[in-house]
């Protein structure tokens, strides 16, 4: 739910935290933070891209306050167990205890790493996410998913801790590159898919001005439905144990194709690439009414984001990959799929829906990989 008011910040209601949606939220992050998660000490956990950016102006916002600032390389290449043992030596080095508060200010690779920072370090301490990036402001930084990658995949070791704010400022994505809003925008069309019908068209009419103005009125609309949707379904099912997988719709085949471009893909590239070949897949079964995957690709490329498979990747390496997902049950990987736009094949709750390798495979070669 949205409690609003002219000129006012936008704040969606999780049900353990607020995210407040205001131009120029940055700016009074301070005293939100320190009403979501009084601390004694403050620090602001950034990469070497963002931090120049809005670090000081984060820690201005907190008056008299000191806060302290540690970064670490930008990039998914960066989010290692060795990029967590920097960070918590860093806190340990600052003399930091649990009545420390750290602030995530960056994209998800920083909001995933800090959180898992906060999730483990003396056993937890709070934390505030504040995205600068559309993908994180719609998805990463909502639902308390936290954690680093390994070699075998994404996301691999990680915990669930959820933030006790979200600052959102739509402001920042000023600065942010035009391919990186392109990435974001695959989140939103993923939740109008699995959600929201009437949403999904609105982004499409949307484009290309929502791009190009990045903070503007229909991009703030975008951001707060998102959230909405995001929010939504992760408060019926925090663990992920059943409801919540429908978020991964995109995600088994495009985090197997991110990682088998060894990350050069950005993450909302490869998760359209997922979307558009998981449509496909459940067209392919039976699962999808006939049409889904076309209104999929013509969503996903009305943003400008691609459709098909690089061809220097390899389609049997891509299939080995998902069986490293978090998805795989028995040996076998479950993939999020729709039956129509807006709504999800396990609707119903259920776990996802299994499909063999060998489908999968057919799939990828029919789409010429």
């Amino acid at each position: 739910m949205v409690a609003s008011a002219p000129g006012a910040a936008h704040v969606v209601h999780a049900p353990s935290y607020d995210v407040h949606v205001a131009a120029g939220a940055l700016d009074a992050a301070g005293p939100l933070v320190r009403r979501a998660a009084p601390a004694y000490r403050y620090v602001i956990v950034s990469d070497e891209h963002v931090a120049p950016l809005y670090a000081a102006r984060v820690a201005a916002s907190f008056g008299d306050t000191p806060v302290e600032v540690r970064h670490v390389p930008p990039g998914e290449a960066y989010k290692t167990r060795e990029s967590w043992a920097r960070l918590t030596d860093a806190l340990l080095a600052l003399g930091a205890g649990r009545d420390t508060t750290l602030i995530a200010l960056g994209g998800g690779v920083v909001g995933d790493l800090a959180g898992f920072v906060a999730a483990t370090y003396m056993r937890g301490i709070p934390f505030v996410q504040a995205p600068t990036t559309l993908l994180a402001m719609i998805d990463a930084s909502i639902g308390g998913k936290t954690g680093v990658d390994t070699p075998a995949g994404k996301n691999l070791v990680g915990a669930f801790h959820q933030p006790a704010a979200v600052i959102v400022d739509p402001e920042t994505l000023r600065t942010l590159p035009v391919a990186h809003r392109r990435a974001g925008l695959a989140e939103a069309i993923k939740h109008g898919v699995i959600a929201d019908a009437d949403y999904l068209a609105r982004i499409v009419a949307s484009l290309p001005g929502v791009l190009e103005e990045p903070a503007g009125e229909a991009m703030r609309a975008l951001i707060v439905r998102s959230i909405e949707i995001k929010c939504d379904v992760v408060a019926r099912d925090e663990r992920e144990r059943g409801l919540r997988r429908r978020l991964n719709f995109g995600h088994t085949l495009g985090h197997a194709i991110e990682a088998e471009s060894v990350y050069r893909l950005h993450h909302g590239e490869a998760v359209a690439i997922g979307m558009v070949l998981e449509s496909v897949l459940a067209e392919a079964i039976g699962v999808a009414d006939a049409g889904t995957a076309a209104r999929v690709r013509d969503a996903v490329t009305a943003a400008g984001l691609p459709v098909s498979v690089p061809r220097s990747l390899d389609g049997s390496r891509i299939v080995a990959r998902t069986h490293a997902d978090k998805k795989a049950r028995d040996g076998q990987v479950e993939y999020a799929l729709p039956q129509r736009i807006g709504v999800m094949a396990d609707h119903d709750g259920a776990a996802g829906v299994r499909v063999a390798d060998d489908l999968v495979a057919r799939v990828l070669r029919d789409a010429g990989v």
